[in-house]
């Protein structure tokens, strides 16, 4: 590795996530030479100013930052940084490398110094068609189901799908990618040696081995609350955010808020109205401007390049040259049947259906041989009759 990339290894070591002061030292002066200037400026602070004189506000903050850094500077050696993911099997990607996501470059100077990985997936790729699916971890079986469905849309069409690895909506994100066999990416507030929470270990395991794991710190971070909330502007740096499930003061939110200042576009999924937990989602509709998502397949059309969700639409979801529905309902039930079939619940709500709308849509499709109900799942078939 370069001397610039030796230092960013170090400074993901000594600087929390999101450190400003650190951000904007490594982009003035280069992470090397910011690295420099710290080791002069613990032997001499005075004489360290000189360098920077033309912004004084930013020297005084970068100069009380030293007792941050400093305590960590003798044990982040970066051949010891590498051992210890050697140890884990993680790898380390750092900005002008193959795999570096360009999209996290727009948080300026909150962007992470390096990223620590486990899994083979191309973050560069992932991050560029992506979308974040977070919300609440205390979710509801609603909620649940809905983050799942608009995650297997997504991996059905090649869109990554970024999330935390937290229980909840973020699980449910990750278990619908995986089912769909597409790439999801867990974003780590620890070190990507502790797969946590714990009781998500098995799933983590499942998201390294068809995706990544990835944390902006060396292995042996734990994951603190603040952590939590700083990764999360790596989540809104994808191409899409979708807030699922939220309560009006939810952590998922601050995802949200990130997306916003990151100029990304932001959806949620709309609940009940006496619900809490969609309570967030609401008010990012409301008062954020966030696009109601109401059905898993409107997330293609936000995600996918112009165009391209109505060409690689199923036979018949367009209205040309596909089968005819005698019904709005049976369009929308047929074209919210995914690939590897699905419940006439999940069927309703893909679809923005009643279940009793849902049921006679597929009904109707039986009858005329678009689709077939196999063990409880709803499947298009090919057997196309005239009516």
């Amino acid at each position: 590795m370069s001397t610039d990339a030796d230092a960013r290894l170090v400074w993901s070591a000594i600087a929390e996530p999101a450190d400003r002061e650190a951000g904007w030292l490594a982009a003035r002066l280069g992470h090397a030479e910011a690295l420099a200037w710290l080791r002069a400026a613990m032997r001499d602070p005075v004489g360290a100013t000189v360098a920077l004189a033309d912004e004084p506000a930013r020297v005084d903050k970068v100069l009380a930052s030293l007792g941050r850094w400093t305590p960590r500077l003798d044990a982040a050696r970066p051949d010891d940084l590498r051992e210890r993911a050697a140890r884990v099997g993680a790898r380390i990607v750092v900005p002008g490398e193959a795999g570096w996501p360009l999209e996290l470059d727009d948080l300026g100077e909150g962007a992470p110094h390096a990223l620590w990985v486990r899994g083979e997936a191309d973050l560069a790729a992932a991050w560029t068609r992506s979308v974040a699916v977070v919300g609440s971890r205390a979710s509801t079986a609603y909620g649940e189901h809905v983050a799942a469905e608009v995650a297997a849309v997504a991996a059905e069409r090649g869109i990554a799908v970024v999330s935390g690895g937290a229980y909840g909506i973020d699980a449910a994100a990750h278990r619908g990618a995986l089912a769909a066999g597409g790439t999801t990416v867990a974003v780590l507030a620890g070190g990507v040696d502790r797969l946590y929470p714990a009781g998500n270990a098995a799933l983590l395991a499942r998201v390294i081995a068809s995706g990544a794991v990835v944390s902006e710190q060396p292995p042996g971070f734990a994951p603190h609350r603040q952590r939590f909330l700083s990764r999360n502007r790596l989540i809104g740096a994808a191409r899409v955010t979708v807030v699922v499930e939220a309560a009006r003061r939810s952590g998922a939110l601050s995802t949200a808020e990130h997306a916003i200042t990151l100029r990304r576009t932001l959806a949620a999924v709309p609940g009940p109205v006496t619900s809490a937990a969609s309570a967030g989602c609401h008010w990012a509709v409301r008062d954020r401007g966030a696009t109601l998502l109401s059905a898993p397949a409107d997330l293609l059309e936000l995600v996918l390049p112009l165009g391209d969700a109505l060409d690689e639409e199923p036979d018949g979801a367009s209205g040309g040259g596909g089968p005819e529905f005698r019904t709005r309902e049976e369009r929308q039930a047929y074209g919210a049947i995914p690939r590897r079939g699905a419940p006439a619940d999940a069927i309703a709500i893909a679809a923005g259906l009643t279940a009793k709308e849902a049921r006679e849509a597929l009904g109707g499709l039986a009858r005329r041989g678009l689709a077939r109900l196999d063990a409880g799942r709803w499947t298009r078939t090919d057997d196309v009759r005239t009516p």
